[in-house]
């Protein structure tokens, strides 16, 4: 049995306010919430009805936020990003922005974000945060600074930018198409510019000043596990014929080709070299013993010409290969009763019974200075292991060292990263000059990243975010059931009559508001659509032009900070920014405010209203 409309509308009002204070709580998990909104209105609408005429609410127009196309861009194109990641392809750009931020400081970071904001206003936002959001990431992990406090800035800074001209967003395009469909207005490239620069230079100083010091620095387990910041392993490089260091000669005591590296011990045969080493030039059969960090071991495991292609920490002279195909990184500690203290890594046989190399050594106490196969293991020494993951896997049954689960990573595959580039610039021009619909050219990207060994598929999936996934679901569901049962219409209507007899400035403010809190809940494409209509019907009502009406439901529908469901760049930075609901609600709720207020003063100036 179908009860009235007004039903409908009721419970999907409750169930829309009952979700945004469970996400902003935290209390429950986001995929648990979003799963118990898409359950909520699947039993609501058997029994409730919808508004006269509209589409009917079935299950399958509930859950179809699962196949859509926004949804499916956000996660191809994070597997394009992931991409170019794993083949550290854009180290280059990262590393000549961190020697900026070196020089000038969070100056440096402020003017890369200017830069970005201004490129989103010709280019759709969405391809912008995925060409920058690797490198913005690679920078603040270089300079020592958490993503959380970068990337947010990254995505409304885009946002932002994407206010000044027609094709700045989706949203832009829209409701300059409803407004010239309608006879309204027809507004040009840059008509509503003058207007959106002041909006946007105010929002500018929040996100640039404010912004990063409201976001508190966040890392995963994995994140502290993997940073190995100060954390130093004893590893060696063996050198062979044709070696980058054969024929290498110390400057002031300093190998140019180690930096970043403490050069302790180099072993020739039975004669140990130790610092200045004046005189000395590394050849063939030279095994150099140094001190570095994880990402530097990383670094140089991971160039086309690696100096560490192979190690002889297992095997005395010998040297063992690295192993073909992906290879995994992985840290392990000698357990406490090991049968291991004491000896060697070369006694320890790993290669034989996992298949796993032992790349480095680490002790909390101070080091001797030997080589490498001469340390004798005590308890609570860290391993750093090199092998395939299945080899990596094998560690975890063993009763004398502790596998520790966050601290395994790929290492990048550098030999790809040209093919990376060329497949990530192919996907941002074709999105860019709109060659293919943006789905498209991230599914072919992603497809193409797969295709051509810059990522495998275990790779490609870890980047798959499930709250991602729940959370567009949910929203295009409470989207559809707010239009289908007349709820989106009933609150433009009493916006409408609750202004009724109000001067035009006034109105123009309350519109502003009305639709900033709306994109915030239905997305900014669905307020465009919904909203631009009433403001025109609102500017004939008081006799005025609609120009300022359609560029108010432009500027406010662009207000999509506080929450990660009301832009697509929000949910791209939501994952790798390690953000939750409420760091968008806290962090761009007062973005809004102040857009708001900034438009309220400025607006019936400029139009003379």
């Amino acid at each position: 049995m179908t009860l009235l409309p007004d039903l409908g509308m009721w419970l999907t009002f409750g169930v829309i306010a009952v979700s945004v204070v469970l996400y902003a709580t935290e209390r429950y998990s986001i995929e648990g919430i979003s799963l118990g909104v898409i359950v909520a209105f699947l039993l609501i609408f058997p029994v409730a009805g919808i508004a006269p005429g509209a589409q009917k609410l079935d299950a399958t127009a509930l859950i179809s936020g699962f196949a859509n196309p926004g949804l499916i861009t956000i996660l191809a194109l994070l597997v394009v990003g992931q991409g170019l990641f794993h083949t550290d392809a854009l180290e280059r750009p990262a590393r000549g922005m961190v020697v900026l931020v070196d020089r000038f400081g969070g100056l440096a970071i402020a003017g890369v974000l200017v830069a970005i904001g201004a490129l989103s206003a010709f280019m759709n936002n969405t391809p912008v945060v995925v060409m920058f959001l690797p490198v913005i990431a690679s920078v603040g992990a270089a300079v020592n600074l958490s993503p959380s406090r970068l990337l947010m800035p990254l995505s409304f800074i885009t946002i932002l930018g994407g206010m000044s001209t027609v094709i700045g967003s989706s949203t832009n395009l829209l409701a300059v198409d409803v407004a010239r469909r309608a006879g309204a207005v027809d507004l040009g490239f840059f008509s509503f510019a003058p207007l959106a620069l002041v909006l946007i230079a105010v929002g500018a100083v929040y996100v640039l000043v404010v912004l990063p010091r409201l976001l508190s620095p966040r890392r995963t387990m994995a994140d502290e596990v993997r940073s190995g910041a100060g954390r130093q392993f004893i590893a060696e490089i063996a050198v062979r014929e044709g070696h980058p260091l054969a024929g290498a000669a110390p400057t002031a005591g300093l190998f140019p080709q180690l930096s970043d590296m403490t050069v302790r011990l180099v072993q020739r045969g039975e004669r140990a070299f130790l610092p200045p080493f004046e005189g000395l030039v590394l050849r063939p059969g030279d095994v150099v013993i140094v001190a570095a960090t994880r990402p530097r071991i990383e670094r140089i495991l991971s160039q086309r010409k690696s100096m560490m292609p192979e190690t002889t920490a297992d095997g005395g002279d010998t040297p063992q290969p690295l192993p073909d195909g992906v290879v995994t990184l992985a840290e392990a500690i000698v357990a406490p009763g090991s049968r291991l203290i004491g000896r060697t890594t070369a006694q320890a046989g790993f290669r034989t019974e996992t298949g796993c190399v032992v790349l480095g050594i680490q002790r909390r106490s101070r080091m001797p200075r030997t080589p490498m196969t001469e340390i004798r293991m005590e308890a609570g020494d860290v391993l750093l292991f090199a092998g395939t993951r299945e080899q990596i896997e094998r560690l975890r049954v063993s009763r004398d060292v502790l596998l520790v689960d966050w601290s395994a990573s790929d290492l990048p595959r550098r030999t790809k990263a040209p093919q990376a580039v060329a497949i990530f610039a192919a996907v941002v021009l074709a999105a860019a000059f709109e060659l293919v619909p943006i789905v498209v050219a991230a599914l072919a990207g992603a497809l193409a990243m797969l295709a051509t060994g810059c990522l495998n598929i275990r790779q490609a999936g870890r980047v798959i975010d499930g709250r991602i996934v729940m959370l567009v679901g949910a929203a295009i569901a409470s989207a559809t059931a707010l239009e289908a049962t007349g709820g989106a219409t009933t609150i433009a209507n009493a916006v409408v009559s609750a202004l009724d007899g109000a001067s035009t400035a006034v109105v123009l403010s309350a519109i502003f508001l009305v639709i900033a809190v709306a994109t915030n809940i239905v997305t900014n494409n669905a307020a465009a659509v919904l909203f631009t209509p009433v403001a025109i019907g609102l500017a004939d009502r008081l006799g005025v032009a609609a120009e300022p009406f359609v560029v108010a439901v432009i500027l406010a529908a662009n207000c999509s900070f506080a929450t990660p469901v009301s832009y697509q760049t929000n949910l791209l930075v939501m994952g790798p920014g390690h953000y939750r609901f409420r760091d968008f609600l806290f962090a761009g709720t007062p973005l809004v405010i102040i857009l708001w207020l900034t438009f309220s003063l400025v607006a019936p100036w400029y139009y003379g209203l």
